[in-house]
């Protein structure tokens, strides 16, 4: 799933915990599944708003050049309305779009 083409939420909705677990069997396997995801979404979004706003950065440090720049603002504007990273990894758990897998269970399988 594309991070700008979501249908995430982009306000605060109340879930049902219990429904969580159901893809991992534990919830707190999930959360922690979905706070990972979340944190790579929040490192991607940083880095592409960064490398665009690098495009206005100036050399000088003159106070004559410092002015609004409409495009920065719009590309800042853009990224703000985005859904939170949670809430895209949220989604995305909820249409099987995250890849996971237990370490400790395919040390098992080599073990046994």
């Amino acid at each position: 799933m594309g991070i700008k083409i979501t249908d995430a939420e982009r306000t605060t909705v109340t879930r049902d915990v219990k429904n969580f677990g159901a893809k991992t069997g534990n919830v707190y396997e999930t959360l922690v599944i979905m706070s990972k995801r979340a944190d790579q979404i929040s490192v991607t979004i940083k880095e592409e708003l960064t490398q665009k706003l690098s495009e206005f950065a100036t050399t000088q440090d003159s106070l004559e050049e410092v002015f609004e720049n409409r495009e920065q603002i719009e590309i800042s504007r853009y990224y703000e309305a985005l859904p939170k990273p949670p809430a895209i990894a949220m989604k995305e758990m909820e249409m099987d779009e995250i890849y996971y897998r237990r370490p400790e269970a395919d040390q098992r399988k080599l073990e046994s």
